[in-house]
């Protein structure tokens, strides 16, 4: 891609263009979100993000950014893991920062359960609308960074591994729950037929939006594989890089260490 630019689905466009472009998309969907990830994954979504919130392990007293953090569905899971660690080990309560560059995303993060985002009722969470290339944090200050099917919305992939790598405390464990490259042939050929031809049509034909989840298909083969991430990953400087396949690499889940 040609400097100045950056993906949009299937197009290049100006690389100043691409927030306002993706911030239209959330726009569109942050009040259904939760069924647009329903209708993507079959809702399998959530047993994925089960699995990453597990594999972070969340620790009473953390400080854990959780970035394009949407709805908080992978928030509420840290502080629910950390809450029961808590209740075993006593100390602090964790701290989990959801950070969204869609305000409308964190609004309907925060209505969510009735509007029961109180301090009361999730004393961990906390929200703010910020920009993955520009975190709103310190050197140093977290604990752990994950970033759930946002990564490939940024315009600057690199720029956004950087900030994570930034924040991140020595030692801090970095994990991002992304749609990547099915492992067989078969399974690709499956997962293409399905993406192309019936994802934007349940779009078209239950939400009214078809161009949305055009996007959303188009961005998941722009993004680079497996391997080619986990090569984005080192170069950021991160230690220990990898990855695990959740459903034949439908989903991959990669790691690394602020080392």
């Amino acid at each position: 891609m040609s400097e100045g630019r950056a993906s949009f689905g299937f197009r290049d466009v100006d690389a100043r263009e691409k927030a306002g472009l993706v911030r239209g998309v959330f726009d569109r969907v942050a009040g259904r979100y939760d069924l647009m990830n329903d209708l993507m994954s079959a809702g399998v979504h959530r047993v994925w993000k089960d699995m990453t919130a597990a594999r972070l392990n969340p620790q009473p007293g953390e400080v854990i950014v959780d970035c394009a953090g949407g709805t908080g569905d992978i928030a509420r899971r840290l502080a629910r893991l950390a809450r029961g660690a808590r209740a075993r080990r006593g100390g602090a309560h964790a701290r989990i920062l959801v950070v969204d560059f869609n305000a409308e995303m964190i609004a309907a993060g925060r209505a969510r359960d009735g509007g029961s985002y109180s301090k009361a009722a999730w004393p961990e969470i906390f929200w703010s609308v910020g920009d993955a290339q520009r975190l709103p944090l310190r050197d140093r200050s977290a604990d752990a960074y994950v970033i759930g099917f946002g990564i490939r919305n940024v315009t600057e992939i690199p720029r956004a591994l950087a900030e994570a790598r930034r924040v991140l405390k020595p030692g801090g464990r970095f994990l991002c729950l992304e749609f990547s490259r099915p492992a067989s042939g078969v399974l690709r050929a499956a997962y293409d037929a399905y993406s192309f031809k019936v994802i934007p049509r349940v779009g078209e034909l239950v939400l009214r939006d078809r161009d949305s989840y055009q996007y959303l298909v188009e961005s998941i083969r722009r993004f680079p594989d497996q391997p080619a991430f986990a090569r984005m990953l080192d170069e950021a400087g991160f230690g220990r890089t990898g990855w695990t396949n959740f459903s034949g690499g439908v989903v991959a889940l990669h790691h690394g260490w602020a080392l």
